[in-house]
């Protein structure tokens, strides 16, 4: 049951009970269809009484399906965990080493705002990292915009080695003609201040979150300094298209 349905329950149980304690009180819509259906049984008024009290005070639906969230949740954490044990354990190859908070895991959904009230952009729902730097950027980029924005237009996987790039493009010129001859896709369609501002992750990798019909929802990033050929395996991957059918699987409900 979800938490919507189980609030709408438990306030129509409610309602449904105050209505008929009042109509009773009032004798509606009349004294002789009361008398047939309540009679003798008082008990009845003190049974409204009591889900008027019990509903009124503790919304048992609602409560009841928290703890089941709860559980799902932690449930659900431990198996994203698992996967990302894994991609740590491929990252551990990487030389020079990356440190263990190096590596981050990233889960994005499609959200519509004021900007993009049509087709919507990303959003970084979750982040899994084993430590607090290097620090998250904000970046809520639209389609084809990142290697987020590529795996949405593309509807698939999607890597780049950013530090390669950036070993390449020094200048701003150097930049833009290697734009001029890849193309915009090549180049993340970032311009050079927004490449300059994100190039840090110097290997990222997107794979989709899809639904049972294949429709885009959301993609997962996973992103780290270095070490891009080293990580481009089909472990990682393995691990990566995984964990995206898990979460379409769970329709970003524990995420």
């Amino acid at each position: 049951m979800r938490p919507l349905t189980a609030k709408l329950l438990d306030r129509l149980i409610l309602l449904t009970a105050t209505l008929g304690l009042t109509a009773r009180q009032y004798d509606w819509p009349s004294k002789q269809l009361w008398t047939e259906l309540v009679g003798d049984r008082s008990y009845i008024l003190l049974i409204l009484l009591a889900i008027i009290g019990v509903f009124g005070a503790f919304t048992p639906f609602q409560e009841l399906v928290a703890r089941g969230l709860v559980d799902r949740r932690s449930a659900f954490r431990h198996q994203v965990l698992v996967h990302y044990g894994q991609m740590l354990k491929v990252s551990q190859r990487v030389r020079p080493p990356l440190d263990l908070a190096d590596l981050g895991l990233h889960v994005w959904r499609i959200r519509r705002s004021y900007r993009h009230p049509i087709n919507g952009h990303l959003k970084r729902v979750a982040t899994y990292r084993l430590g607090s730097t290097p620090t998250t950027r904000a970046f809520a980029p639209p389609k084809g915009v990142g290697v987020v924005g590529l795996c949405w237009e593309r509807n698939e996987e999607v890597h780049i080695d950013v530090a390669a790039i950036a070993a390449r493009c020094t200048t701003e010129d150097a930049y833009e003609a290697f734009r001029s001859t890849e193309g915009e896709a090549a180049m993340m369609r970032f311009t050079w201040k927004e490449f300059q501002r994100l190039k840090h992750r110097g290997a990222v990798f997107a794979s989709p979150i899809r639904n049972g019909h294949g429709k885009f929802l959301g993609c997962v990033s996973v992103d780290a300094s270095h070490g891009f050929a080293t990580l481009d395996t089909s472990l990682f991957w393995r691990e990566l298209n995984q964990l995206c059918a898990l979460i379409g699987q769970d329709g970003f409900r524990s995420v």
